[in-house]
């Protein structure tokens, strides 16, 4: 037999063998808005190591300490450096310069986008398309010496910050490169109850999960809920 026969006749790498994320700090920038909150209070409350950042350092303090669960607080460059994993979080507009300001700090890191690029009228919600292709698409070109991933898109903030909810039933639908990276991502979702990680695809198909945001805040407004997305048959 071959060497290449041998290699073809190894077991195929079980999707669902994810690596232990449990020692990551785990940085979320704009911390102190409802998702990023939401975020950070759900890893740490599964005993992740969170930081919060803000552009200023008192902000991010007082979050912290109102969210508790060892969340510690700092500016957006300090969360940065000091973190392994950084999820970004700021509003779209904000989305650009930040990532561009944190270029350095940000290098060697595994960033997951979690931002929405959403326009409001008064027919509702819809998808704006960033000349990029996507919001995550964006942050690769700004951070090109950093590993970047997307997910987290599809999640309640009302749901996340409320301590009276032990488990979010809803799939990450999480977008990569590189399949480590994206595992590590997978495997952090995972980590809160309820919730599991799933791959979607590289990240030239962020657009369309990034948009169907706009369809969960109808769906939401209609039937007064907090929709998640469930994928089935994996």
């Amino acid at each position: 037999m071959t060497s290449s026969d041998s290699a073809s006749k190894a077991p195929a790498k079980d999707p669902w063998d994810l690596p232990d994320v449990s020692g990551l700090v785990v940085g979320v920038l704009g911390g102190t808005g409802p998702q990023g909150k939401g975020l950070a209070y759900r890893l740490a409350r599964a005993g992740q190591k969170v930081i919060i950042g803000s552009r200023v350092t008192e902000r991010a303090q007082a979050a912290a300490e109102q969210l508790g669960h060892g969340i510690e607080g700092a500016d957006n460059a300090e969360t940065a450096r000091r973190s392994d994993l950084v999820i970004v979080a700021v509003p779209w507009e904000g989305h650009g310069p930040l990532l561009e300001s944190l270029r350095e700090e940000l290098a060697g890191k595994l960033v997951v986008d979690c931002v929405n690029p959403l326009g409001f009228d008064k027919k509702g919600a819809y998808a704006l398309k960033p000349e990029e292709g996507s919001a995550a698409e964006q942050a690769a070109a700004l951070l090109p010496d950093s590993r970047v991933t997307a997910a987290f898109h599809h999640l309640s903030a009302v749901l996340l910050e409320d301590p009276g909810i032990e488990q979010i039933d809803t799939d990450v639908m999480v977008l990569g490169e590189e399949r480590a990276d994206v595992e590590i991502v997978q495997a952090l979702a995972g980590r809160i109850p309820g919730m599991r990680g799933v791959f979607a695809g590289r990240l030239r198909n962020a657009h369309q999960v990034e948009a169907l945001v706009a369809n969960l805040i109808s769906v939401n407004r209609r039937y007064k809920a907090h929709a998640g997305l469930r994928v089935t048959d994996v």
